[in-house]
């Protein structure tokens, strides 16, 4: 059977019962997998996906996020606030000045490991 859209489908309901078994069985709680995603949704805007990139780096105010992604700093700190919520970024005061840093190393492996995936991708294209 051929979905026009979707290309080859089984015509059957299952092959491989132990296969189905074992996958249920690895796959996450549902309330975990919602969190995972929701994670990615904020992950998955590019301007907050620049911002994260940036603080790849080391940590920044909004001042300096703002001039290296020439954005306003009324509109970094919105996106600062929705990292942060969804704890992807740190922050720290110094006197006036707060600096923001991505939230733990978790954050940083998959940022390295998502644009290091697109990157190969393109180089093979």
């Amino acid at each position: 059977m051929v979905n026009r859209t979707l290309g080859p489908m089984c015509d059957c309901d299952v092959i491989h019962p132990q296969a189905v078994a074992d996958a249920r069985a690895r796959l996450a709680d549902t309330d975990l997998l919602f969190s995972a995603s929701d994670f990615f949704k904020v992950m998955a805007d590019s301007t907050r996906m620049r911002i994260l990139a940036a603080l790849d780096g080391g940590e920044l105010c909004v001042c300096d996020l703002s001039a290296v992604l020439a954005m306003s700093k009324s509109a970094v700190s919105h996106q600062l606030k929705v990292l942060k919520d969804a704890d992807l970024v740190a922050y720290r005061r110094d006197g006036k000045n707060v600096y923001y840093a991505l939230s733990d190393d978790h954050v940083r492996t998959i940022i390295e490991t998502g644009l290091a995936h697109v990157q190969e991708k393109e180089e093979l294209e």
